[in-house]
C-alpha cells in the first residue's frame, strides 16, 4: 500500500492520535516530533527514525525502519542499535545516518530528540547552599 493512500487512511482516526486544546499530537513508535502530519508519521512512511531512551538507562536506541521487507513479517523490518558512547558521538553517528541518504529531511529533528534524551538522563545536581550576608547571617 502506498504511503499517501496509508495516510489518508490513517491521518483523523488512529490509536496513536491525542487530540487536545484543538492540537493533534501522535504518540506512534518513528514519530520523532510526535506531530500528527504526513512527514513525521512512523505509520505511512517507508523510512522512519525512531529515538528512545536505552533500557539500561545509559544511552540512545535508535531504530529504523527498513522498506523492503514484506508485510507478513513486521518484526524483521526493524533495525535497532544502542549508542552509548556520549552525546557527540551519539549526534555524530545520527546525524550520518539521516545525511547519508535515508531520510535527510528528519536530521535536525532526531539530531534533537538525541540531544533531549541524553540531557534527561544527567543527574541532576544538587544546588550548593548558599552563605548569608551580613552581620546577622554569620552570627551563629
Amino acid at each position: 500500500m502506498s504511503a499517501d493512500l496509508t495516510w489518508l487512511l490513517v491521518k483523523k482516526n488512529n490509536s496513536f492520535l491525542v487530540k487536545r486544546n484543538g492540537v493533534q499530537f501522535s504518540s506512534e513508535a518513528g514519530n520523532l516530533l510526535n506531530k500528527n502530519s504526513f512527514k513525521y508519521s512512523g505509520i505511512a512512511n517507508k523510512k522512519t527514525i525512531d529515538i528512545s531512551a536505552a533500557s539500561s538507562g545509559r544511552g540512545v536506541v535508535v531504530s529504523t525502519k527498513k522498506s523492503n521487507v514484506p508485510a507478513f513479517k513486521p518484526s524483521k523490518g526493524i533495525h535497532k542499535v544502542t549508542l552509548s558512547k556520549g552525546v557527540r558521538k551519539s549526534a555524530r553517528s545520527v546525524a550520518g545516518l539521516a545525511r547519508s541518504g535515508y531520510r535527510a529531511d528528519l536530521r535536525q529533528a532526531a539530531l534533537a530528540r538525541v540531544a533531549a534524551v541524553l540531557k534527561s538522563q544527567k543527574p541532576v545536581k544538587a544546588a550548593p547552599k548558599k552563605a548569608g550576608k551580613g552581620i546577622r547571617a554569620n552570627k551563629n
